[in-house]
């Protein structure tokens, strides 16, 4: 179950946390892997590890933020990393704060970033599976995106809004054989959610059935089931993993 053999997979945010599980456990997997983030020297010691383990990874450095960044570096994939088959939208920023604090260029930039980019990648992109008439499309949201939360206007709206875009895209792209997905986490421990607050880590924590933070790993086996064959009759769903934060 949930072999790769064949397939090519970018993930976005490839650098660290959710998106470097994810990119290792589709690797393992017999999947080759374009390494897609800003930080070029995290992308080459990931993709060093992958190949190290015996696996096939190409590091693509991209900002999110800048259209054009994304269409060039897509444009730039050649050969068999240039056929994507799977997508993984998963780089995110938050720029947190109350409404009445928050400026548009917080606004904007979490917008921007989060939502518009994903859109950008994941357009340029689909071009080649409808081609090949095969896809696999899953999104990291969160249950932000869900449920809401003080402090976190504009990462919320991104995360509801990439819910929106996924449920959306695939009704238009079913009949193509592409699934598109969702995976909403709840707190999962990354170098972002480190910067929070012990009173917020507290809440959080009290408010999670499971008691527990989430795994990146936990995440990436909700991603590598929604980009397999056996989820190929899977669309337009979200699946919440969040141990029970939200339900």
């Amino acid at each position: 179950m949930f072999r790769f053999d064949g397939k090519t997979a970018l993930i976005s945010g490839a650098s660290q946390g959710i998106g470097a599980a994810t990119a290792r456990a589709l690797a393992v997997r017999g999947a080759r892997v374009v390494l897609a983030a800003r930080n070029r020297e995290r992308l080459d010691q990931l993709a060093g590890e992958i190949a190290a383990a015996g696996g096939e990874a190409l590091a693509l450095p991209l900002d999110l933020a800048d259209p054009d960044s994304i269409e060039a570096a897509v444009a730039s994939l050649e050969g068999e990393m240039a056929a994507v088959d799977i997508l993984v939208n998963n780089a995110g920023v938050t720029d947190d704060g109350l409404l009445l604090r928050m400026s548009r260029e917080q606004w904007q930039r979490v917008l921007d970033t989060n939502l518009t980019g994903t859109f950008v990648l994941t357009k340029a992109l689909v071009r080649g599976m409808l081609k090949r008439r095969y896809g696999r499309i899953v999104t990291v949201s969160s249950v932000v995106g869900l449920m809401g939360n003080a402090g976190q206007a504009n990462y919320a709206a991104s995360k509801a809004g990439l819910i929106g875009f996924t449920k959306s895209i695939a009704r238009e792209l079913g009949s193509r054989g592409i699934t598109a997905n969702v995976v909403a986490p709840g707190f999962v421990a990354t170098a972002m959610t480190d910067s929070l607050g012990d009173a917020v880590k507290e809440s959080m924590l009290a408010a999670t059935a499971l008691g527990r933070f989430g795994a990146v790993e936990d995440v990436a086996a909700a991603v590598l089931f929604l980009a397999s064959e056996e989820a190929g009759y899977v669309t337009g769903d979200v699946v919440n993993v969040s141990g029970g934060l939200y339900m």
